[in-house]
């Protein structure tokens, strides 16, 4: 028996659906559905009745089919219909407007496009704002109530952030110098000028690379753990049991975080500082045969007064946008698992992001101080 049968009733149409309309069968309803071309040209009804497991492949080709014939969009409907067939009806019907929003972006769409992202950049300025002057007035307390510092709790991520970052940082800091180093020593050779690695060794890894290396592998570290650890506890309901308890989770959980990191980072970059410059010596001597005490000869030439503290200056600040970027990244997780990795890959991103543009903005103050 043929899976469909089409036949005039009165001034319509009648399609009477037979036999197995599984997807097993459908390689053969497909060819079925070939060879109707008849245009309906009056209302049609389907008659399912007859038609044993209808699957949502077959059922999907014969409304994709009925919609071609169906030039004049007369009403169609169906008797005995499967369960699918809302589904796929209801997506039928989107799917020409979905088809037509992939067209292009017409210009009034661009421009509320970007109208939209403004508005939505100026909601989380405010946000972050409110959220620093949060973290400033219970900074504020500790005039007046010590025990906001919460000394304990500071240590405790003076160690997770500092004293556990040590190996990494070192590690990074000596290779880029050693990098640095060999990439100027082969430059410099051109001209005769390999004293010159030093100077070049001293300058940038103290002024620059220690502390933006030191900040970047901070942010991918501990900036990404601070989002991660406070966005749990919201999705806990942690911080609302908190705040029930009288707590502030500023006072608790954020501002432990970023006095902590304010404490460690200017003491990984003078590490990382240190290592840096062992690097370069290290790739003096091997590679420019400079020994030891020549090189630090040289690293002392080379020093202006304001060469080391011109990176450390960055340090405290670069905390600062770390700490707060992760935490208030970190207060922000309300919903779900998938929105704590959302705004925990948003942290850090956003941390890296601030603090090379706090570096530029530096580089440009100490320019015009002449520091």
């Amino acid at each position: 028996m043929a899976a469909l049968a089409l036949e005039r009733r009165g001034n319509g149409w009648r399609l009477q659906l037979n036999g197995d309309w599984s997807l097993a069968a459908m390689a053969s309803i497909d060819q079925e559905l070939r060879t109707l071309t008849t245009p309906i040209d009056a209302a049609m009804v389907c008659d399912w009745s007859h038609a044993k497991a209808p699957g949502i492949g077959p059922v999907w080709a014969l409304l994709t089919r009925l919609r071609l014939l169906n030039a004049g969009r007369f009403p169609v409907t169906h008797v005995g219909e499967p369960h699918t067939l809302a589904f796929l009806q209801r997506l039928e019907v989107e799917r020409p407007s979905m088809q037509r929003a992939k067209v292009g972006p017409s210009p009034a769409g661009i421009v509320g496009a970007v109208g939209r992202w403004t508005l939505s950049q100026g909601v989380e300025a405010r946000g972050a704002l409110g959220f620093f002057g949060r973290m400033v007035s219970v900074l504020g307390e500790i005039v007046t109530r010590p025990g906001a510092l919460r000394a304990p709790s500071i240590v405790r991520h003076v160690y997770e952030t500092g004293i556990t970052a040590i190996p990494i940082v070192s590690l990074i800091a000596f290779l880029i110098s050693v990098i640095v180093a060999y990439l100027g020593a082969q430059q410099l050779a051109r001209f005769g000028a390999d004293i010159f690695v030093v100077d070049l060794v001293t300058i940038s890894v103290l002024r620059e690379m220690g502390v933006l290396l030191t900040a970047i592998i901070v942010a991918g570290r501990s900036g990404s753990a601070f989002a991660a650890e406070i966005g749990v506890m919201n999705l806990n309901e942690e911080t609302d049991a908190l705040r029930a308890l009288g707590l502030n989770p500023i006072e608790v959980l954020v501002l432990p975080r970023v006095l902590a990191l304010i404490i460690a980072m200017p003491l990984l970059t003078i590490i990382a500082d240190a290592m840096g410059l062992a690097g370069g010596g290290l790739l003096s001597l091997l590679d420019l045969n400079i020994p030891l005490p020549q090189f630090m000869s040289r690293v002392r030439e080379s020093l202006a007064p304001t060469t080391f503290w011109a990176g450390l200056i960055k340090a405290p600040v670069f905390a600062v946008l770390i700490a707060m970027v992760g935490t208030y990244r970190g207060m922000q997780v309300r919903e779900s698992a998938r929105e704590l990795g959302r705004l925990t890959t948003v942290a850090v991103v956003q941390s890296i992001f601030m603090v090379i543009l706090a570096d530029a903005l530096f580089a440009i103050l100490f320019e015009k101080m002449d520091f």
